[in-house]
Order: structure tokens, then C-alpha cells, then sequence
């Protein structure tokens, strides 16, 4: 079995300078911000991923700009 994976960067600050806490399982501290934070999954979704026609989330290229 392979082992979890870690984040790469700080949800807070985006620095990459993370170690495992001592809370426990899922608990990550950031030196750069001084911060702790715990990472959790929380499940699948059921309805899934799901794309329309148009892209999906992704903004129109047209947008802004003159017809």
C-alpha cells in the first residue's frame, strides 16, 4: 500500500515549507506563516464530474470582447 499524499503548498500563504504536526493523521504546519491546518477528504461527489457542451466551468473566450 502506498502512503498519502502531502500537499505541496500552504493553503494560506502558498509557501512549500510544510512538515507533518504533531495533532495527528491529516494535521500539516506551515514554517513560512505560522500556521496549522488539517486536510481531510471528505468523499466522493454523486453526481461526479460532469461537462456541458460549452466547456464547463472555464469562462467563454468571447467575453469582453467586441462582436
Amino acid at each position: 500500500m502506498s502512503e498519502r499524499a502531502a500537499p505541496y503548498h500552504c493553503p494560506y500563504c502558498g509557501d512549500e515549507d510544510l512538515r507533518p504536526n504533531e495533532e495527528g493523521h491529516g494535521t500539516w504546519e506551515c514554517a513560512a506563516c505560522n500556521r496549522a491546518f488539517r486536510l481531510k477528504f471528505l468523499g466522493l461527489l454523486a453526481s461526479g464530474l460532469r461537462r456541458t457542451g460549452g466547456g464547463g466551468n472555464r469562462p467563454d473566450d468571447s467575453e469582453g470582447s467586441a462582436a
